[in-house]
């Protein structure tokens, strides 16, 4: 049974019920490379979808549990493994579009049937008779002579029934079915309560010394919203491309902080959109759930099935990173605020709202480098081009768009990928823009898994990659800041691992391997981005063509370590306050707020601004499954500077070395240990010695 199918906590539903027959998620999909009919379903469709797969998936697992014959390997983890394939691909249909496009039916349609999807893991996983076979056969692996892959199957499958209560008792079985149920109405009440009370939020502006320092680009664009929603003047919202370049380029002091601070209150109003309580509540379900399968914290369970192990391990690595870092930070912001009292000729300090202001200043006095100088250069269209030439050059594959393929919105592309002897590998779609009904950030998801069917047929993954960056003017296309491109590298890292993925069973294939090992792939594909062979190749002007200037390329490599110090303390930061929220060992009734501040005090550079909150709209630790796993990015980063040092030791473009990444890393998924893969692509054990470097902290 695909693991992250059975564990998965929304789902979808409607009352209206149709015919199976005229419900084009439950026929034979006749799209090109079996893709999703996403012109022809219709909200109506997806509640009679998920009670047809949710009811065969229970059919399937009677089967495996009432069968006569002795439980094998074949008969019982293999039979697991392929159930729920209906689920499956409803799954894939309704959470992406619930992501990416969501309507207000959809996000109620989730919330009155995510118990039933809850339900459907717990028959699985608090079914005796069933977990009575997985352990017969677990109980004689050693005599089984499986190899790495079905011994890694079997092995997964027995912790996940472990893990989801199968040794509990029956009082603690319900107990179990009781919290997990609750979780994922909390985990999706919060993520919806974030997302209306962001997208409710409008600064209209029509004075324009409002909008005075702002780009012309940027106006532009706010300009056009405006419009587009029947106002005059400039209309800001707190969507990234939007929020960013005001807080980094708006003079007006007092609309920066107004405008941060409700980014800082998204989800702490107190009204229908807060989510303290939700915090609150969540936080001692998971610790009550972590302690009802006898760990002392929710961080304890969930750490014992990643590469750090333990929390003291992941405090290790944020305290090392703080004894390293938290010096030049504490540098960073005095050359800021001094540069700042020089600018103003006055004693300003600096707060959150000033902080990318200021500093863009003095990286532009520093560096004669800005997004605004940079922005022409990185056209969406050639830089997609640039990014997809990467994974040619270093991998060999290539992209085809097919216009057959269906979408779920006109803005969304869909490409073939093929690789160097022209095999088809997997579809990836693409979708850049923010709209409303849609999550703020960035993301890669599965729409299907790869894996080995029944007659050992390869079945091919489709991928998608969602963005949200700067929209095409009147005027204008889409242009990218620096920032943007390093995003679109990172997410394309994740689909590159998606895409790649060779292994026979869904469960072990692609992403689905331990959350502080996911980011590798991610985080390395941004090394390229400072190195000057790679730029001068994706960066052309939009409108005269011509190459980056080898002066700017320059000054983007001397510039990207600026402000590393603070970056890297922002960050562990965020893993502090995750790791306080998950280390708790008795429940939590004090004031949110009150916590939040004491739990990232130690990584703070910018004075705290009394009342924000951050915790209420973090939607990664409360929505999006890293609890106890935010530092997983940290730990990746670690990792990616010392893999990608390997290139820089033979050739950012060595085919030797990235054929070593895809054998070794990109195509194993979660079929081996992620420590014995990554020794295997590298040689040695990772050290924290390539990052100190690659930041300029040690030379």
């Amino acid at each position: 049974m695909n693991r992250v199918l059975v564990t998965v906590l929304l789902v979808v539903g409607m009352n209206n019920m149709i015919q199976a027959e005229s419900n084009p998620l439950l026929g034979k999909w006749s799209t090109p490379h079996g893709t999703v009919p996403f012109d022809q379903i219709k909200v109506e469709h997806y509640e009679p979808a998920f009670k047809e797969g949710i009811a065969s998936l229970k059919r399937e697992v009677d089967a495996i549990a009432d069968n006569g014959d002795a439980p094998t390997f074949e008969n019982t983890i293999v039979a697991l493994e392929r159930s729920g394939q209906l689920l499956s691909r409803v799954s894939g249909a309704f959470f992406n579009v619930l992501s990416a496009d969501a309507s207000d039916a959809m996000m109620e349609v989730s919330q009155r049937v995510s118990p039933e999807l809850t339900e459907s893991s717990n028959y699985i996983y608090l079914n005796d008779k069933l977990f009575a076979r997985v352990k017969a056969v677990y109980d004689q692996r050693a005599s089984l002579g499986l190899d790495k892959e079905d011994a890694k199957l079997l092995e997964e499958t027995y912790r996940a029934f472990k893990e989801q209560g199968a040794t509990l008792s029956k009082e603690d079985k319900e107990r179990y079915r009781e919290l997990s149920t609750e979780m994922s109405l909390l985990s999706l009440q919060f993520d919806q309560n974030a997302l209306k009370d962001q997208n409710r939020y409008e600064l209209l502006l029509t004075d324009e010394k409002e909008v005075a320092g702002l780009p012309e680009s940027i106006r532009e664009a706010a300009s056009q919203l405006a419009k587009e929603r029947g106002k005059e003047g400039w209309l800001f919202t707190l969507d990234a491309p939007s929020y960013v370049p005001f807080m980094r380029y708006a003079d007006d002091r007092t609309l920066r902080e107004k405008l941060y601070r409700a980014y800082m209150s998204i989800g702490n109003k107190g009204d229908e959109y807060d989510n303290k309580e939700i915090v609150r509540k969540l936080v001692n379900d998971r610790l009550a759930l972590a302690q009802l399968m006898g760990y002392k914290d929710y961080a304890e369970m969930e750490l014992s099935h990643k590469m750090a192990k333990s929390a003291e391990n992941v405090y290790n690595l944020l305290n090392q990173l703080l004894a390293d870092y938290k010096p030049v930070a504490i540098n960073e912001y005095n050359a800021v605020q001094g540069f700042a009292i020089g600018m103003e000729q006055e004693n300003i300090a600096i707060q959150p709202w000033d902080w990318s202001y200021y500093s863009e200043k003095l990286k532009d006095i520093r560096f004669k480098v800005n997004d605004e100088m940079t922005r022409p250069y990185f056209q969406l269209d050639s830089v997609k081009k640039g990014v997809f030439g990467l994974a040619t050059r270093l991998y060999g594959i290539t992209f085809r768009e097919n216009a057959d393929i269906p979408v779920y919105n006109k803005e969304v592309q869909a490409y073939e990928v093929y690789d160097e002897e022209g095999k088809f590998l997997a579809v990836l779609y693409t979708d850049f823009f923010p709209r409303e009904g849609k999550q703020s950030g960035a993301w890669m998801n599965g729409i299907k898994s790869q894996y080995h069917d029944e007659k050992g047929k390869d079945s091919r993954p489709h991928i998608i990659i969602v963005m949200n960056f700067t929209r095409p003017t009147e005027t204008k296309p889409s242009l990218l800041t620096f920032d943007e491109v390093e995003t679109l590298l990172h997410e394309f890292g994740h689909a590159l691992h998606g895409i790649f993925a060779d292994g026979k069973y869904a469960s072990l294939s692609g992403t689905n391997v331990y959350q502080d090992f996911v980011e590798l792939p991610s985080q390395i594909m941004e090394n390229w981005l400072t190195e000057k062979e790679y730029l001068d190749q994706i960066a052309v002007h939009y409108q005269t063509g011509e190459r980056i200037p080898q002066d700017l390329v320059q000054k983007l490599i001397d510039a990207a370590n600026f402000n590393a110090g603070y970056m890297c303390c922002r960050q562990v930061s965020f893993g502090l306050l995750d790791m306080a929220w998950h280390t708790l060992t008795q429940p939590f009734t004090g004031d949110v707020i009150a916590f939040e501040k004491a739990a990232w005090e130690p990584a703070v550079v910018v004075p705290d601004v009394p009342g924000t909150c951050m915790s209420t709209s973090f939607g990664h630790l409360f929505a999006g499954g890293y609890a106890a796993g935010y530092y997983g990015y940290k730990w990746a980063e670690v990792l990616d500077a010392d893999a990608f040092s390997l290139f820089k030791e033979r050739g950012i473009f060595n085919r030797e070395v990235a054929k070593s990444f895809h054998d070794n890393i990109l195509s194993k998924g979660g079929t081996e240990d992620p420590d014995v893969l990554y020794k295997r692509f590298r040689g040695q054990e990772p050290t924290i010695d390539a990052l100190l470097k690659r930041n300029g902290i040690t030379k």
